[in-house]
């Protein structure tokens, strides 16, 4: 993925009242490449909202890591492409038939709509399971081994590529390929509060170690200064594509 440091941001807005969203629309959309729009939005305000801010001109990452029967995905995938976001994802573990359809389904709808095709990824294991919850569900294997097998079967159903933890990043970029999106989560400045997350990195460890965009959210959409938070990742953003450079 080219582009500059802060194309590589993508900052997620988890909120429901729709005031608070386009303000912070407003306040933090200069400072990043993309803004996220998860569930709690979504459910909350529907895909109107989602056209609204494409509308106005955001790239968006619609994350509802839809999973379900092959035709229901393929549908809902081909609606949300039809609010205009530019990333869209659902969950790898829904299987290969699933992600084709929804893949397949959601570009000939942009397409027929006369929009941008969106990149369509895949969930890989959450960024708040570790081994021990994966074994209680029934994965075999180590995050990071799972994270690959379901990797690999993205990128046969012919998705764009993954949403994965930092810690399975050269793995997946190893089994999958220079051009394949791989989009992180699980990403914490030195200093920050871990929350809910289990497999973490710093930006610019995420980025040297061969990570497309950065998904942030509370580290900047808590801070007591936003843009100032912003602006520090996407400092270390660019110390990190400096890093990878010098290896190259």
């Amino acid at each position: 993925m080219n582009g500059t440091a802060k194309d590589r941001l993508a900052i997620a807005l988890d909120a429901s009242d729709r005031e608070t969203l386009l303000a912070l629309a407003r306040e933090l959309g200069p400072e990043a490449g993309v803004l996220k729009i998860g569930l709690e939005a979504f459910v909350s305000l529907g895909p109107g909202f989602v056209s609204e801010m494409t509308s106005a001109g955001a790239r968006v990452f619609l994350d509802l890591k839809l999973h379900d029967i092959p035709n229901t995905v393929g549908g809902a995938a081909a609606a949300a492409a039809r609010t205009g976001a530019t990333i869209l994802n659902v969950h790898a573990s829904g299987g290969l038939d699933m992600m084709r359809a929804a893949g397949e389904r959601a570009r000939a709808a942009a397409a027929a709509a006369g929009l941008a095709v969106p990149r369509v990824i895949a969930v890989t294991v959450l960024t708040s399971l570790d081994a021990a919850m994966l074994a209680r569900v029934g994965l075999s294997g180590t995050p990071r081994e799972a994270a690959v097998r379901l990797a690999a079967l993205a990128r046969e159903a012919g998705l764009d590529g993954v949403v994965c933890s930092p810690e399975e990043i050269e793995a997946i970029r190893a089994a999958c390929g220079p051009d394949f999106l791989l989009v992180v989560p699980g990403i914490r400045p030195e200093g920050s509060a871990a929350g809910d997350q289990k497999r973490l990195a710093t930006p610019a460890g995420a980025i040297a170690s061969g990570a497309d965009l950065l998904v942030v959210g509370r580290p900047i959409t808590t801070a007591a200064d936003r843009v100032a938070a912003a602006r520090a990742i996407v400092r270390e953003i660019a110390s990190g594509l400096a890093a990878a450079s010098l290896r190259l």
